[in-house]
């Protein structure tokens, strides 16, 4: 049975009933089968993260109008499906401690273009749409674009990249930089806040990263409120002693 199939054969046993949070767990379950992925408190923090930020943006005037709270409300809604794409890339790959070879790297950039098409997928079998699938599709398809052309799937540059994707994008950095690996630790917030200002005017929005500056503080204590457990890092080092054994 195609993806396609399952999400139909789940739309026919909830007729009429189905939201657009219906919508997007089928597209998860549509990819999901290609991979098992594990969970942690990531997703919190991103939801937070973006939360944050958009807030502290909307003081600036350029951006009150786009920035409604139904808008940050949909933001924090759609955030965690932003690596929703990474379900459908290899372990070999996904979960390599090492640099990627270029081959390896391309497969990695397909992420964002499969995340986008399976919530495309869902919403033309069920014939449902709504801001936040689209906007679950602006960060999915968007949040690995960089302020000056840098970033991928389209190169897009500046106000190119949708809002919500460039929001995405700072989080995403952020917590990526303390995160503790299987392969190596997370760094001090010191470390990663002055990666991320580093950014500004290149890899992210000027405007966010003087906004990530601003709620700095806010950023540090998301982190401390929802850490990675040691429950959690056991499950991805057992993960991955798995994944690389089925590789062999």
């Amino acid at each position: 049975m195609d993806k396609t199939t399952k999400i139909e054969t789940a739309a026919a046993s909830n007729p009429g009933n189905l939201g657009a949070e219906d919508v997007i767990l089928l597209a998860i379950a549509s990819l999901a089968a290609t991979r098992v992925s594990d969970t942690s408190n990531h997703t919190h923090r991103i939801q937070r993260y973006v939360k944050a930020l958009a807030k502290q943006l909307r003081r600036v005037p350029q951006f009150e109008p786009e920035l409604s709270d139904e808008v940050i409300n949909l933001l924090f809604r759609a955030a965690p499906f932003h690596d929703l794409g990474t379900i459908g890339i290899p372990d070999r790959i996904l979960l390599k401690p090492s640099k990627f070879e270029p081959q390896e790297f391309e497969i990695m950039k397909t992420h964002t273009t499969l995340g986008r098409d399976a919530i495309v997928e869902a919403e033309k079998a069920l014939g449902v749409t709504s801001d936040l699938l689209k906007m679950a599709k602006e960060v999915t398809y968007a949040h690995q674009e960089r302020w000056d052309g840098s970033g991928y799937p389209l190169g897009l540059v500046g106000y190119d990249i949708p809002l919500a994707a460039r929001l995405l994008a700072v989080a995403d950095v952020y917590d990526a930089l303390i995160s503790s690996r299987v392969y190596r630790d997370g760094m001090p917030h010191p470390d990663a806040f002055a990666i991320v200002v580093e950014g500004k005017g290149s890899l992210f929005d000027p405007d966010i990263v003087d906004a990530f500056m601003a709620v700095e503080a806010k950023f540090q204590d998301i982190a401390r409120r929802f850490p990675d457990t040691d429950a959690d890092n056991v499950r991805k080092i057992d993960y991955l002693a798995t994944a690389i054994a089925e590789d062999y």
